[in-house]
Order: structure tokens, then sequence, then C-alpha cells
């Protein structure tokens, strides 16, 4: 069955839910420690699912800015990976069923996308929509993962506290669907785990662990985290092991550890006033680090 606006189509009859999450993971724009696949591919792998819908990537995606990837052999073409970006239904750990929006995010045509998710959201009576994102922050990996909260009401946070006050951001389609979500009386949140900018480009499970605890705690979903906690014990090991053998390195992350402890205790200004030697800036820090680990990588 095809949509009104003619970007998905829904395969068979939708589903007869009882107001169900809707969580989005749309990956493409800012996935610091592939934190949003990690968790949409945790959710997929480990739950019971089946395809709702399928949305026409022909329409939204530019396929020259990600080109899927395709497997040559000898003289020939053997395969192509087709991206897909589909609604799935998903069954907890308890038997709740929820939605899950995954896939690349859309390139074009962000109004109309959002529009026919919306409808989705309506026929299918969603009670509140979560969003999953990722950003990189220059916090040491030494020290727990902090989130950012936002949300279309200030009732759907909890006792999250911010640590951003008013900041200008590049959009996404992922908080757009947000803010539009808000703006017809729909409920909407997201979560957006802090990573280590050094780390931004490797696999950070603690971040994908985070998020789906962040969403368990809002929604009442039980979602299996057991073994990304594993995979992140693995992570911290191996980065605290390559720090360890590099002595400036580990006087770079010492020095985040202050900045982030001094944050912490909620000071203003200048966080590293304290300090009686200069301490090199979060980009500094990070430069140094990624230098570092570039370096782990070849040796390796």
């Amino acid at each position: 069955m095809l949509d009104p606006h003619g970007l998905y189509e829904v395969i068979g009859e939708l589903p007869v839910l009882d107001s169900p999450v809707l969580i989005q993971a749309l990956t493409g724009f800012v996935d610091a420690g592939s934190a949003i696949q990690l968790a949409r591919d945790h959710m997929l792998e480990n739950l019971e699912s089946e395809v709702v819908a399928t949305f026409d990537l022909d329409q939204l995606l530019d396929y020259r800015s990600r080109r899927p990837p395709m497997i040559f052999v000898a003289d020939h073409f053997e395969s192509y990976e087709d991206p897909s970006l589909a609604l799935h239904l998903v069954t907890d750990q308890l038997g709740t069923q929820f939605l899950l929006l995954a896939g690349p995010e859309p390139d074009l045509q962000w109004e109309r996308f959002i529009v026919a998710v919306t409808q989705l959201i309506e026929d299918l009576d969603v009670r509140v929509t979560v969003g999953l994102n990722a950003i990189p922050m220059a916090v040491p990996h030494t020290r727990p993962v902090g989130l950012t909260a936002h949300a279309t009401d200030k009732r759907l946070l909890g006792d999250h506290e911010s640590w951003l006050q008013r900041v200008q951001v590049p959009a996404s389609v992922g908080n757009l669907l947000e803010f539009r979500l808000g703006e017809t009386g729909h409920d909407a949140l997201g979560y957006a785990a802090h990573v280590p900018h050094y780390l931004a480009q490797t696999g950070y499970p603690a971040a994908a662990e985070l998020l789906l605890d962040s969403v368990s705690a809002s929604t009442g979903l039980a979602l299996p985290t057991g073994a990304l906690r594993e995979s992140a014990k693995l992570v911290r090991e191996e980065v605290d092991k390559q720090i360890a053998d590099d002595e400036q390195a580990g006087r770079l992350v010492t020095s985040l550890e202050a900045q982030y402890d001094a944050f912490v205790r909620g000071r203003q200004g200048n966080l590293l006033a304290d300090n009686d030697t200069p301490l090199p800036t979060a980009e500094e820090l990070g430069a140094e680090l990624e230098r570092f680990l570039a370096e782990q990588s070849r040796d390796e």
C-alpha cells in the first residue's frame, strides 16, 4: 500500500498497536563513535522484528554523497549493498512492541519526508518519538559518558540537566522531525551521547549503551545492552593500554580530566584557571590524541 505522499510503501496492512514508542535512528549526519548505528544494529540483531514500511530512497538519497558499496571479484561485480530506510516493528525483552525508524538520513525532500513520517505516527497512534544521536565532545574516555537530552515538552526530560545553553547547530532530519512534531502537538524527545572527540571515528559502544539505557528509562522499554557493555569494556581496555604507552598522551588525557571535573563542579569562566601551568585547548588535545591513536593503528 502506497502512502498519499508517495514516499513510503506499507508492507501488507498497518498493525494495530497500543500507543507504541517510536525510536528514530537515522545515520549520516553526526554519529560520533558510530553510537547510533551500534544501538540500531544491536536492537535489530537481538530483538524480534519485522518491516512495517519502506521508504523510496531514490527520492530521498543523494547517492553521490554516500555511495553504496559494491563487491568486485576478478572480472565482475558480485554484489551491491542496497541502502534501506525502513520502519520496523520490534518486540522488546518483555514482549512490548515498539517502532524503529532506521536507515540513512534523507539528503532530499526533508519536509515531505517529515510529513510522511508524521502520517505514520498518527496512523499508528505513537505516544512518543525518541531520537538517538551522538556528538563529539572535549571529554575524556575515563569519565562516564555524558548525555544531552531535549524534548518538545520539559515534562518529558525528567531530571536531566542541560550541558548547553543557547547554541546554533546545523540541522538534521531527526532534530527537525522532533521540532515539527512539537509544532503539531506530538510528544517527542531525543538523546545525544557525548563521545570523546579523539575517539569519534571509531566504534564507541559505551555511548550506544547509554542511548539504549536512556530510552529504557524514559519509555519503560526493556532493551538489551549486555553485549554493548562487554564491548565497551574491551574498547576501554585497549584505549587505556595505548595511552599508557605514550607519556604525552597520558598528560593530555589528564588535562581533559581536569577540565571535565571542573565543569562538573559547576565552575564558571575559565575552568582551568586554578592550574599554574597553561594547558592545551580541547582542539589541541584532540588533535594530539588522534595523531597518537592513528600511529598506534598503523603500527598494528
